[in-house]
């Protein structure tokens, strides 16, 4: 369908609550070796666990670069026992399968129109492998035969990955200085402060940037958000507590914690901060791994989280079921996962019905 003359927010779309109804997930089916060394063999059934909870209450569509992609990933979705008859294969291939990343942002209004919305994606600014994932949004956008905006600024493309941003649903937005400020990483050189919350607010429908310092340690996205602070609901967030002084998340999060008692979001109202528990640090090949309960994903019915063997799993998914009474809160083992550097949130992207 032919594009929006004018930037989406201006024809009363916004970006949805991830917790507000979808109408599917988009996942890729895994098959880059290099993000899980000696480890890819068990990822697929890492995601097969994950569509086996997910179908019962949305639909699954699934990438692939191919027939015989799609036919072992049917083996794999039939031997875990999900339901294939709610689960879509589109012939899209990837570079990697972080979804959430190069996927659209689809924006929706209350007249029942839908966007997709486009960002510029380079790989976090690191990876030289990138050209086909940056294709993923248009291609999300043509099978959905949705309108499509490509955000801009001064001519020139606005690079932005899903998982750097969080939001209310009501105008308010996550995100960290570190991943969308920095000119080190390349994203949106000269852009600024301004022009990056101007370009949130055409496309998105955003009222308030709510700035975070940095993200986590280990995380080569250089801070995304959603391994940080999510919101949970309007006016309520949770973010990741270590309370271990010696670890570098230690400063980082209590200085988020600042932020955010000080913060108004778009309505002008205060923030209720919940602390959401760290598990113990994980290392593969002496480097750290952005393990966090933070990274969990709110889909219809149910919210999976992602857990480490960890004694703070348990805590973790209890705080998560008492802040989402309504949906089963179901751990999804994440060890071998995270050793890609991302988990349940990184590989998702949802498709968020009319508001």
């Amino acid at each position: 369908m032919a594009a929006p003359g004018r930037a989406p927010s201006s024809l009363g779309y916004a970006l949805p609550a991830e917790w507000d109804e979808h109408v599917a997930t988009w996942i890729a089916w895994p098959h880059n070796r290099t993000d899980w060394p000696g480890k890819l063999t068990t990822i697929p059934w890492v995601y097969g666990e994950v569509v086996r909870h997910l179908a019962p209450h949305e639909r699954v569509r699934i990438l692939v670069d191919g027939a015989a992609r799609e036919a072992g990933a049917r083996r794999v979705l039939g031997r875990v026992g999900a339901p294939l008859d709610a689960i879509d294969f589109h012939r899209v291939p990837t570079d990697r399968v972080w979804t959430r990343d190069s996927g659209a942002l689809i924006v929706s209004d209350r007249t029942g129109r839908r966007c997709a919305t486009l960002w510029r994606f380079n790989a976090w600014a690191k990876y030289p492998d990138w050209k086909k994932d940056a294709r993923v949004g248009a291609a999300m956008a043509r099978l959905l035969d949705l309108p499509s905006w490509q955000a801009a600024s001064g001519g020139r493309p606005v690079a932005l990955e899903g998982g750097a941003i969080d939001v209310d649903g009501a105008g308010t937005l996550l995100a960290t200085e570190e991943c969308l400020l920095s000119e080190v990483q390349e994203r949106n050189p000269g852009l600024g402060r301004e022009g990056t919350e101007s370009a949130l607010a055409a496309g998105l429908g955003i009222r308030k940037v709510l700035w975070l310092g940095r993200g986590i340690a280990g995380d080569d996205t250089h801070g995304h958000v959603d391994d940080v602070c999510r919101f949970v609901a309007p006016g309520r967030v949770v973010l990741c507590s270590e309370p271990d002084g010696r670890d570098p998340n230690h400063a980082i999060l209590e200085e988020n914690r600042e932020r955010l008692e000080d913060a108004r979001d778009a309505t002008g109202g205060t923030l209720e901060v919940v602390r959401l528990p760290m598990p113990r640090p994980l290392f593969f090949d002496g480097r750290r791994l952005p393990a966090s309960y933070a990274n969990f994903y709110v889909a219809n019915g149910v919210v999976l989280v992602p857990t480490f063997n960890d004694p703070t799993d348990r805590v973790a998914l209890g705080a998560l079921a008492e802040l989402f009474p309504g949906r089963e809160v179901v751990g999804v083992h994440a060890v071998d996962l995270v050793w890609g550097l991302g988990t349940l949130h990184c590989m998702t992207c949802q498709e968020p019905a009319s508001r």
